[in-house]
């Protein structure tokens, strides 16, 4: 017998329809009432409330990271487009940026963002657009040299336009890229969230060209309705 996350039934006869329904208020679009209904009902959303994580993409970085170990103790690493700053809380303990772990190394993290994020405890947060002149040699200064890992789960904003949208986020994704090129140690990892589509056969093709080994993975925690996926890409070349 199906159960829901609290453990109680949900189906047979005389269950009750745990979904929370929202209807669409005056001046609402469907389509917001749609992904309210959804936040509401999604049991990631409500986990990341539970755990004290900033949002449900806190679990997609966690389940790259479980297969693939590339947020290691002692590692430095980059992530762009941070806010509202889940995967940098996850990185924080991972690579031992407190220096929690006896024995172990300790790592440091450094978030950029356009908008101005709250503090995290472990990490140093900066307000940058990564693509103006100069981004890459601040970024290296703070982090005190090379980084081991430079990751991005951005997003270009939505234009309601599917193929306008994929083309945004590739042309953001190579952007991270570029900037990865740049900042990255010999051996490092790039990790980005890029969007399923079509356009995206130049990346694979550079980043093939640039790393040892490239994965394409949809982890458990990204929506099976949605159309991103993440790149890892290991082993920088240099």
């Amino acid at each position: 017998m199906a159960k829901g996350p609290d453990g109680r039934n949900t189906s047979g006869r005389g269950q009750r329809d745990l979904t929370v329904k929202v209807k669409t208020a005056r001046g609402r679009r469907a389509s917001s009432t749609r992904w309210l209904q959804r936040q509401l009902n999604d049991p990631y959303v409500k986990r990341a409330k539970a755990e004290g994580y900033r949002g449900r993409a806190a679990f997609k970085i966690m389940e790259l990271d479980d297969r693939f170990r590339f947020l290691v103790p002692g590692a430095r690493v980059v992530d762009l487009g941070a806010a509202p700053g889940g995967w940098v809380q996850v990185a924080v303990p991972r690579i031992n940026a407190l220096g929690e772990k006896g024995g172990k190394a300790q790592g440091r993290i450094i978030g950029v963002d356009l908008q101005e994020m709250e503090p995290i405890a472990g990490a140093e947060l900066h307000q940058l657009d990564f693509m103006e002149e100069g981004a890459d040699e601040r970024v290296k200064e703070w982090l005190g040299g090379k980084a081991d890992v430079v990751m991005s789960d951005m997003a270009a904003s939505s234009s309601g336009h599917k193929q306008t949208d994929h083309l945004r986020i590739i042309a953001l994704c190579e952007a991270a890229a570029y900037f990865a090129f740049d900042v990255l140690e010999e051996g490092g990892a790039f990790v980005s969230k890029v969007l399923a589509g079509g356009a995206e056969g130049e990346l694979q093709k550079l980043l093939k060209q640039r790393f040892e080994k490239v994965a394409n993975v949809k982890p458990p925690a990204s929506r099976s309705d949605s159309s991103e996926k993440f790149v890892v890409a290991t082993g920088f070349r240099g």
